[in-house]
């Protein structure tokens, strides 16, 4: 092997190992990231319909979730909300009666949810479980919806994702689910997921930045391999014998004009 190909090998080589890492970065960055309690879609219009799927993952190693309360917020409030059945899970809603009654297309309601509990199944460790509602219409006026849940083990504890990310200070431990409501004057839209307001954006930095220094190993493999074959060109024409080249110049013609054969 020369000289040339030895470099351009091992260029790739480590060009193909950074980006390895780099993919390996992101995956488990990605991973902690969606630890959380995630509600998908993260973003719908306002006054809309939609299903909103909660993923719950178990955290624990030893321990299976065997309960999930969620929250459902009253102010403004959802004027009709179904749960969708889990099978090993049973449902139980709790209503609350509203100052004011909320009119839709379906007619006035003066009742809403205010709470729903998933029971009587198991998320094992490593494991998640999808709990779903339908919510027609979701609320105009605001702009969020925290969705608080609480997450209990079969070992005693619970885990409260209540907490709502403040301005200007770090991203809480246990960040609520959140909904984002768009109008038609927004521009761009919300994340397709959300972890809700207080998931961190650091593991999307990270990613990218693990991107761009993939990038870079791989510019640096190009390089070494282009250096390669111009020092492989170099050493071909100092091998070219000197009687080769005194025969080349003596069959070129006197006046430096090119003879056609």
């Amino acid at each position: 092997m020369s000289a040339g190909s030895a470099r351009w090998l091992r260029g790739g080589v480590r060009a193909a190992l950074v980006l390895a890492g780099c993919a390996a970065g992101v995956t488990v960055l990605g991973g902690a990231a969606s630890a959380h309690i995630t509600v998908t879609p993260g973003s719908v219009p306002a006054g809309s319909a939609a299903e909103l799927t909660f993923r719950v993952p178990d955290e624990e190693a030893t321990a299976a979730t065997v309960q999930v309360q969620l929250k459902i917020p009253t102010s403004p409030p959802v004027a009709q909300l179904l749960v969708k059945p889990v099978p090993g899970w049973q449902i139980s809603v709790r209503t609350i009666t509203l100052p004011k009654p909320v009119t839709t297309d379906d007619g006035s309601f003066s009742t809403a949810v205010s709470e729903v509990t998933w029971s009587g199944g198991k998320i094992l460790p490593g494991q998640f479980q999808d709990f779903s509602v339908a919510a027609d219409p979701l609320p105009a006026g605001v702009s969020q919806l925290p969705f608080k849940a609480i997450q209990t083990y079969s070992n005693g504890d619970v885990v409260r994702w209540i907490d709502l990310r403040q301005p200007g200070q770090p991203a809480p431990d246990h960040p609520a689910p959140v909904l984002t409501l768009t109008t038609p004057d927004d521009v761009g839209g919300a994340p397709a997921r959300s972890g809700g307001a207080g998931e961190p954006a650091i593991a999307v930095s990270l990613g990218v930045a693990g991107l761009v220094a993939g990038l870079l190993g791989l510019a640096m493999g190009l390089a070494s391999w282009l250096r390669g074959r111009r020092d492989r060109r170099a050493a071909g024409r100092q091998a070219d014998p000197p009687e080769g080249r005194a025969a080349d110049q003596a069959s070129a013609p006197a006046n430096g004009q090119r003879v056609r054969p």
